[in-house]
C-alpha cells in the first residue's frame, strides 16, 4: 500500500523539476551560439599582367649541312666518332689519294715542261730583237717570235691552273667538315666506293647551340590580338622585352629564355597557321632537333586588369566559377568570368573591380549572406599550384 502512494509523488516532483529547468537548458543553448568564422580577405587592385599564351612547336638545328665526297675513290678511314661535337674543317673521312698524288706529279711535269717552251720562247724573242734592231731579221721572223712566247705563257698558266686543280683534288681526299655542330652516324663504311656527283651522303652535322623552336598560332588568334593593341585594349610588349620560354611535356620549363626572331609573312592554306622562330641558347644541348616543346610567349600586356589568387575560386554544382565577396562582416556568393591563367592567379574578365574584397582563405567555413570575421590575408612563402586552364 505505501508502494503505490509513493511512485506516484515521485513521478510528480520529476515533472516539476523538469518544467522548472527548461529555461535554463533554453538560455545556455542561446549562449553556445558558434561565433562567426574568420576567414582570409583580400582588396582586390588593378595591375598590369602579361598575356601570354602556349604554343606548340618542335626544336630546329639552327644549321644542318650534310657531308659529301667532292672526288670520288674508295673510302679507307672513317677518322671521327660518331654522335660528338666536331669543329669545322676536321678531317672526318679519307679517301684512297694515290690516284691524285700521280695527277699532281703529272701536273707539276706538264708545268716544268710548259715553262721550258716559256724560257725558249722569251729567249727566241730577245735574239730575233737583237738581230732586227742590226737589220739583220725580218719583221716577220720578230713577230713569229713574239707569238709563240705569248703561245708559252698562256700554256703555263693553263699547266698551273691544271696543277692548282689537282692539289685541290688532292686535299678533298681528306673529307672535312663544312660547319660546327653535332655529328650523327655514319652513313658510309670502310671499302665503300664514294662519288663526287652529290647524290651520297656520307653524313649529317647539326648545329644545335643556339637551337631554333619553329612554333604556330593560328592567324585568327595573331589578328585578333593585334585588333586588341590598335583599338587600346592590350599594349604591345617593349621591343626586345617579351618573354620566350619553352615547356616541356613533363611541364617543366627550360631555364633559359629566349628571343623571337620573326614571324612568316604568309598563312599556311592548309592549316590556317602562322609560324613563329624563337632562339634559345644551348650549351648543355638539352634541346635536341624534332623535340615537341610548348613555347610559352609573351604576345601583349594587358593594362588594369584584376586578378584572384587561384585559392579563393570554388565552382558551383554546374562547374562555374564564383568567389565570396566581402561586404561588412556578410559575404555573398558572386560569380565571376576567368581569363588567362597566370602562375598563381586568374585574370577575371568579368565580375569583379577593383576595390572588391573576396575570400582567399576559409571560403568552406562561409555560409552565403551569413556573419564571418574578415581578416587581411597574406599570401604563404611557399608556392601556390600553378593554375590550370579555365572552367567557363
Amino acid at each position: 500500500m505505501h508502494s503505490r502512494t509513493t511512485l506516484p509523488r515521485l513521478l510528480t516532483l520529476m515533472t516539476a523539476a523538469f518544467v522548472l529547468a527548461a529555461p535554463t537548458i533554453v538560455h545556455a543553448q542561446e549562449g553556445m551560439q558558434m561565433p562567426p568564422p574568420a576567414v582570409g580577405v583580400l582588396e582586390l587592385t588593378a595591375k598590369s599582367v602579361p598575356v601570354v599564351n602556349e604554343l606548340p612547336g618542335r626544336i630546329a638545328a639552327t644549321r644542318t649541312a650534310e657531308v659529301r665526297a667532292r672526288v670520288s675513290g674508295i673510302l679507307l678511314e672513317r677518322v671521327f666518332e660518331q654522335g660528338t661535337l666536331v669543329q669545322k674543317d676536321d678531317v672526318l673521312y679519307r679517301i684512297d689519294p694515290r690516284l691524285f698524288k700521280v695527277r699532281v706529279a703529272s701536273a707539276e711535269a706538264s708545268l716544268q715542261r710548259a715553262q721550258a717552251t716559256q724560257s725558249n720562247a722569251r729567249q727566241q724573242l730577245e735574239r730575233q730583237k737583237n738581230l732586227r734592231e742590226r737589220n739583220v731579221s725580218t719583221g716577220i721572223d720578230y713577230d713569229t717570235a713574239a707569238v709563240n712566247l705569248a703561245q708559252a705563257d698562256a700554256d703555263v698558266a693553263l699547266q698551273q691552273a691544271a696543277l692548282d686543280e689537282a692539289r685541290i683534288n688532292l686535299d678533298y681526299t681528306e673529307v672535312r667538315a663544312p660547319i660546327s655542330g653535332i655529328i650523327g652516324g655514319a652513313l658510309v663504311t670502310e671499302g665503300a666506293l664514294v662519288t663526287a656527283d652529290g647524290t651520297q651522303n656520307l653524313a649529317l652535322i647539326q648545329q644545335i647551340d643556339p637551337s631554333y623552336a619553329d612554333f604556330t598560332q593560328s592567324a585568327q588568334d595573331m589578328m585578333s590580338l593585334r585588333r586588341a593593341v590598335d583599338d587600346g585594349k592590350l599594349a604591345s610588349p617593349a621591343p626586345g622585352q617579351a618573354s620566350v620560354r619553352l615547356v616541356f611535356d613533363d611541364g617543366s620549363v627550360y631555364p633559359d629564355a629566349g628571343r623571337l626572331l620573326f614571324a612568316s609573312a604568309s598563312v599556311d592554306s592548309t592549316t590556317g597557321q602562322v609560324t613563329l622562330r624563337a632562339e634559345f641558347p644551348n650549351a648543355r644541348r638539352d634541346l635536341l632537333p624534332g623535340m615537341y616543346v610548348r613555347v610559352r610567349i609573351e604576345q601583349a600586356v594587358r593594362e588594369n586588369a584584376v586578378t584572384v589568387p587561384q585559392r579563393s575560386i570554388i565552382r558551383n554544382a554546374d562547374g562555374k566559377p564564383l568567389v565570396y565577396v566581402v561586404n561588412g562582416d556578410t559575404a555573398e556568393a558572386r560569380p565571376i568570368e576567368l581569363g588567362q591563367a597566370l602562375e598563381t592567379e586568374w585574370v577575371v574578365e568579368k565580375g569583379l573591380t577593383a576595390g572588391d574584397k573576396v575570400v582567399v582563405d576559409g571560403a568552406q567555413k562561409v555560409q552565403p549572406g551569413g556573419k564571418i570575421k574578415p581578416e587581411p590575408w597574406q599570401p604563404e612563402k611557399t608556392a601556390e599550384t600553378p593554375a590550370q586552364a579555365p572552367k567557363q
